[in-house]
């Protein structure tokens, strides 16, 4: 019998050196790289759309100082640091920074053992994880069109977003106008010096949408799963009427229907609505969920374990989600970062209440920084069999994208009043 202490018996494994790369090839990304004192490196997503050099700050200013010399291969107890000793807690600039360091530590902790990420979480599953993709248009046959395209491309899910007669620009809509001239297929986040305004009228939006789902279901029958995302535009009685009026078409959510912070607005929306309801994706921490998840007021949990403190505090809050039948649609459009969506991906594989990812496809130029092993075939995911996230990151590439300043829109109404967007 041994009287040592457990610490004298144990290697850690020190943190040397963590270095933030900020790039922007097609987009701006926040990369946070961690090496370890016997070469491992790991990778971690702290993008956080329209604001990051904030995170990029704070970890270069803040975190990194904190993390050389810790042990790599104690993540939880890196996770709870970097979260209490701050005593300022939550919101967004905090918590993609300590997600980027805990996808970065898992990064390193599957490379040491060897194993793609996934089977440290307890293993697959699943054999692959469905997607959806995002069709738009600004009238019937240009979203008929889209949605095809979709369909070739394998999606087996699709996201339906249309213009609004009487609104200059929607959000979601690709071939719409925008501010500098480009067509932004996925990410609204524009690269002009300042947010560019557009129009919003939530009756004509009521009024539209039932008639175009109605469409797409004449046109594409009952089986193809549809969703939508209202991007938290509506009033909890408006998002109520609306959830009403798209039951006959048999969604599979209604996404971000109302600004979710004042989470009893969702027990209105509940009440007279059956079309599931996806929450979230503006979210960093379980207690945003807390009264969403145990009273049932919602489906799917839209976080993207970039913004939500990792695969750490991801994982938490899905287990307990899972109490509740409650399932996951984690956060995947372009602001994520191939780093950030493989962490998406191992977590989905793992998980048993797996509902749906969201999948948008990167461009060349930011294919070209990241180096990824995920697969998309027949309409699943699947991030690969490489140790670790299965992302390498070209550091000569990123350096060729220097980052720009890029703005989401806002919205005003007719009266010029600021309105969610």
């Amino acid at each position: 019998m041994t009287t040592e202490h457990p610490e004298e018996e144990r290697h850690p494994v020190k943190i040397v050196a963590a270095d933030v790369i900020v790039s922007s090839p097609d987009r701006n990304f926040v990369t946070l790289k961690i090496t370890t004192e016997d070469g491992v490196t790991g990778l971690g997503d702290g993008t956080l759309n329209g604001r990051e050099l904030s995170v990029a700050s704070y970890l270069r200013d803040h975190v990194v100082p904190l993390l050389i010399g810790r042990d790599a291969h104690r993540i939880e107890d890196a996770w709870q640091f970097l979260y209490r000793s701050a005593y300022w807690r939550r919101g967004p600039v905090t918590m993609a920074a300590i997600a980027a360091v805990d996808v970065a530590l898992w990064d390193i902790k599957a490379k040491a053992a060897g194993m793609p990420l996934y089977q440290l979480l307890g293993g697959a599953s699943r054999t692959g994880i469905m997607a959806y993709g995002h069709a738009s248009g600004r009238d019937l046959p240009e979203l008929f069109d889209s949605i095809r395209r979709h369909l070739d491309e394998g999606y087996r899910s699709i996201r339906v977003q249309t213009s609004v007669p009487g609104i200059n620009a929607v959000y979601g809509v690709a071939s719409q106008p925008s501010a500098d001239g480009r067509r932004y297929d996925y990410e609204p986040a524009q690269r002009i010096p300042l947010p560019a305004e557009e129009d919003w009228d939530t009756r004509s939006y009521l009024r539209h949408l039932p008639g175009v789902f109605e469409a797409v279901r004449n046109e594409f029958g009952p089986e193809l799963p549809l969703l939508h995302d209202g991007h938290h535009r509506m009033t909890p009685i408006q998002a109520a009427k609306l959830g009403k009026a798209l039951e006959p078409y048999d969604l599979f959510w209604l996404e971000d229907c109302t600004p979710a912070e004042n989470q009893e607005a969702l027990r209105l929306v509940r009440q007279h609505t059956t079309t599931p309801l996806a929450i979230g994706e503006v979210f960093n921490t379980v207690w945003d969920y807390q009264t969403l998840i145990r009273e049932q007021l919602i489906d799917y949990v839209r976080s993207a374990v970039t913004h939500t403190g990792g695969i750490t505090a991801m994982r938490k809050l899905l287990d307990f989600a899972a109490q509740y039948q409650i399932k996951s649609g984690i956060h995947g459009p372009t602001d994520i970062s191939p780093v950030g969506m493989a962490a998406a991906l191992h977590l989905d594989l793992a998980i048993h209440n797996f509902g749906i990812q969201e999948y948008m496809r990167h461009g060349a130029l930011t294919n070209e920084v990241f180096r990824q092993s995920f697969t998309f075939v027949d309409g699943y995911l699947h991030p690969g069999e490489q140790p670790g996230l299965g992302v390498e990151l070209d550091e000569e590439a990123a350096a060729k994208f220097p980052y720009v300043p890029a703005y989401l829109p806002f919205n005003r109404l007719q009266d010029g009043t600021v309105h969610d967007w």
